[in-house]
């Protein structure tokens, strides 16, 4: 593939997911539900990871084994996690950790918003690049390390639905109300949906790294741009503010116990 048709898939790309955004930006806020943004988010990136993928190259050429692997992952990645999005959202409609924001910013939070979406879509962009470099990685057939990686994208996948089904059991208990989930994977991990999201995006480097593909390590920017949002930006901070100010000192002793990220039972004073 010339410089230029990568530049134009790229630019392609990038329309794409802004164009997703500002649509998810326009229905929470006619909607008046946050829980749309990352709904989209989610959709969007299957979608448009998934198309790249499947993306003749050599050109002239049909899809590759690969490609269609990596195209089936990230659509199975997409409707799993962007389904239990839409059911919230659906359910109960708002983020908190938006909610949170748009009362922050007051007057600007239209505009604000706007730019918070854009950037989520620049995120997706780096995501949605990856897959598609590692389903374009030019190994001629399917080996060792592409079962690697689907293995781990499907335990990641089972991991977050496991914690996703877990919360939601504990939430239905009325006996737990006002009561903050410390059951199965959340005994040992403050957020371990997050840590298996996380997980599925280490696949996509394990699928495209190869001493004769120099794009492949490229694709080491969709795990470590997840893990910095999720545990630095966009994830656990926003979420943590929020439960300190709903749940206070319960919330602390839970922090004091259990580890933010990683599922591991915590030792002494570690993180």
């Amino acid at each position: 593939m010339s410089l230029l048709h990568a530049v134009s898939h790229l630019a392609i790309m990038a329309f794409a997911l802004s164009a997703v955004m500002t649509t998810a930006w326009l229905i929470q806020r006619r909607s008046g539900h946050t829980g749309w943004i990352d709904v989209c988010w989610t959709f969007g990136i299957g979608a448009v990871a998934g198309v790249a993928s499947l993306v003749p190259f050599p050109e002239g050429g049909g899809p590759t084994a690969r490609q269609m692997m990596v195209a089936l992952l990230v659509a199975i990645w997409s409707l799993r996690l962007g389904g239990h999005l839409l059911s919230r959202t659906w359910r109960v409609g708002d983020d908190p950790r938006y909610r949170d924001l748009i009362d922050q910013w007051g007057a600007t939070a239209d505009m604000r918003m706007f730019l918070q979406v854009q950037a989520q879509a620049a995120v997706a962009l780096i995501l949605a690049v990856s897959v598609a470099l590692a389903a374009h990685n030019p190994r001629p057939q399917l080996g060792l390390s592409d079962g690697l990686g689907a293995a781990l994208l499907l335990a990641g996948l089972v991991g977050e639905a496991l914690s996703d089904w877990q919360l939601r059991k504990f939430r239905s208990d009325p006996a737990n109300h006002g009561r903050i989930c410390e059951i199965g994977l959340w005994t040992w991990s403050r957020h371990p949906n997050y840590f298996f999201e996380w997980l599925c995006w280490l696949a996509y480097p394990v699928i495209a790294i190869d001493v004769a593909y120099a794009a492949g390590w490229i694709t080491l920017l969709a795990p470590a741009c997840m893990y910095w949002a999720l545990v630095y930006v966009s994830g656990i901070p926003p979420l943590e503010q929020h439960m300190l100010r709903s749940r206070g000192q319960q919330f602390r002793d839970v922090q004091a116990r259990t580890r933010p990220f990683f599922p591991f039972p915590k030792l002494g004073s570690g993180g």
